[in-house]
């Protein structure tokens, strides 16, 4: 009986203390896991994210950089984090293509995590060096078939957007490019001003970044249509008919996170998304808020997945 009784005892403590763990959540600092180096688009964007976290919270959200194998290293880390909310995942495409691309990794992205919130939605722009002669995307196409095996392309990574944006232009133009993985895109710019490296589809924050300081030139964007915030770059689809790439960023979490803790943090960054000084920030790297519920979210990374594994197949890439 007296055992009995220490087990009821037990599970009204556990009870009682679960709604009070989130509702003074986050009590101490929480550490946000981004899969590339900083400087890069992804980092720019967690950033701008972090620090208003922080401020809305009075608690700081630390960027943590865990950069290699295409944002690998900082899904595996969230995953095997505890499941508490002080552990985030930052999310972009490269967690949808690596479910496919890479043949053994050591989880299952859908399975052990839990969507929190979308953040935004951004496209990738074709920049090459300013010593390349093409200056429309139909002029590099023609460039690149007059010189087959002698044009590379950078990547922030293999599995990511950027590198499965050049695979997939690659499968429906026959361009015969070498693919030049970096740890990010901010580290490969240097390499392609200097024209070691001749192009990169990168995201749109960090390329936007270099292609107005002049440094490289702008091509096209990889969304279906012109984006809003550069109307003046045309869609690669102009000249290539069914090429597209949109990325998403968002948050997730190591399975198990209690759901109140997910509400607490999604609702957040909703109320992010509202603000003109942050939605300006945004702006201002290209990105396009896109707020979500955690179940709509979950859906899109799920269907991104499927979308990238067919991209995968019809390239014929593998890293494995």
């Amino acid at each position: 009986m007296i055992a009995f009784w220490r087990v009821a005892v037990l599970c009204l403590v556990c009870l009682a203390a679960a709604p009070a763990s989130a509702a003074d959540y986050p009590n101490r600092p929480v550490r946000w896991l981004i899969g590339f180096a900083a400087g890069g688009p992804v980092d720019i964007v967690a950033r701008i994210m972090a620090q208003w976290l922080s401020e809305r919270f009075g608690q700081q959200f630390v960027v943590e950089n865990r950069a290699g194998s295409g944002g690998n290293l900082a899904a595996a880390a969230a995953v095997n984090s505890p499941p508490d909310g002080y552990t985030l995942l930052f999310v972009a495409p490269n967690n949808a293509i690596s479910a496919s691309l890479y043949k053994k990794l050591p989880y299952d992205f859908i399975r052990d995590t839990v969507p929190v919130a979308s953040i935004m939605q951004l496209t990738n722009m074709l920049v090459v060096s300013n010593a390349m002669p093409a200056k429309t995307v139909q002029e590099f196409i023609d460039y690149c078939k007059a010189n087959p095996g002698k044009v590379s392309y950078a990547s922030s990574g293999n599995g990511t957007s950027v590198h499965m944006s050049a695979e997939l232009f690659k499968a429906l133009t026959k361009c015969d490019m070498i693919h030049v993985p970096y740890r990010g895109s901010a580290i490969a710019f240097p390499d392609i001003i200097s024209n070691k490296v001749q192009l990169i589809f990168d995201n749109l924050p960090s390329a936007l970044e270099q292609a107005r300081g002049g440094t490289v030139r702008a091509l096209g964007v990889t969304s279906p249509q012109r984006w809003p915030s550069v109307p003046d770059v045309p869609a690669i689809a102009e000249t290539v008919p069914g090429f597209e790439s949109v990325g998403f960023y968002g948050i997730s979490a190591p399975k198990g996170t209690p759901p109140e803790i997910v509400e607490i943090l999604n609702k957040a960054v909703g109320e992010a998304l509202k603000d003109p000084k942050l939605v300006a920030r945004l702006g201002e790297v290209g990105g396009l808020p896109k707020p979500m519920t955690p179940a709509e979210f979950g859906k899109l990374v799920a269907d991104e997945t499927e979308k990238w594994r067919k991209v995968v197949e019809f390239s014929g890439v593998s890293v494995d």
